[in-house]
């Protein structure tokens, strides 16, 4: 049976609990109860919460996004919006004969930086069977840039000055991608996360969500948008 799967990328020493959570805001809107900042929302709409807090989706939408710019970078490949036939949702596909020449980037400018400092970041991605990375780029308290890139073609963990690479397994089809960007800082250089700089998803991929936030809330707090299970899924059970 089709269904979501979670993983973390593997780091020694560092736990691969699932870590999610969420009130999603765009941009830097803050709430009693947490902040979670989307990064890449597919559909276009604005919805309330229980507790009132207005969730806003866009980037990728007509909703308007002027400080979240994505700059797209295609060569032998292709990125576009599709609707998968597993979760019936528009998604992003990113595909490409090299991983390196095929992604996308946030923010856009290489000057600028995206400033957020929520400490979990969350991508549900789908595994397409073809070579896959992503790379996030954070700031630690010793105001030294440092890059953490997973890869499901690397098998060794290799932790350098600058950057830290790592491998990535993920089962077939979608699965949840959580990393806890301030455990990973901690461990794999002894300093503390300030804020993340920049993300980059290189192909092949098909992407659903990318989104930071603060802390862990449970799973009936996410909205279905968000949750690891198939709408019709729950139709079948109910």
């Amino acid at each position: 049976m089709f269904g979501f799967h979670s993983f973390a990328p593997f780091l020694p020493g560092i736990s691969n609990k699932a870590e999610f959570g969420g009130l999603w805001h765009l941009l830097h809107i803050q709430c009693y109860l947490g902040t979670v900042l989307c990064l890449l929302c597919l559909i276009s709409t604005s919805r309330k919460l229980q507790n009132g807090d207005k969730v806003l989706f866009g980037l990728i939408s007509s909703e308007p996004s002027t400080s979240l710019i994505m700059f797209i970078q295609v060569r032998n490949g292709h990125i576009k919006r599709i609707t998968d036939n597993d979760i019936q949702s528009l998604v992003l596909e990113i595909e490409g004969t090299n991983v390196s020449t095929t992604y996308i980037t946030c923010p856009a400018d290489p000057k600028k930086t995206l400033g957020i400092k929520l400490p979990f970041l969350v991508m549900i991605i789908k595994n397409l069977k073809k070579y896959f990375t992503f790379e996030v780029q954070v700031l630690d308290d010793k105001n030294v840039r440092r890059r953490f890139r997973a890869s499901n073609y690397q098998s060794t963990t290799r932790v350098k000055p600058f950057i830290c690479t790592m491998p990535m397994r993920l089962d077939d089809g979608w699965n949840q991608i959580q990393f806890n960007l301030a455990d990973f800082t901690r461990r794999a250089y002894g300093t503390n996360y300030i804020e993340t700089l920049r993300v980059q998803i290189h192909a092949n991929c098909r992407i659903r969500r990318v989104y930071f936030s603060d802390r862990l809330y449970s799973e009936d707090e996410l909205p279905a948008e968000f949750k690891l299970y198939l709408p019709v899924q729950n139709k079948a059970k109910q």
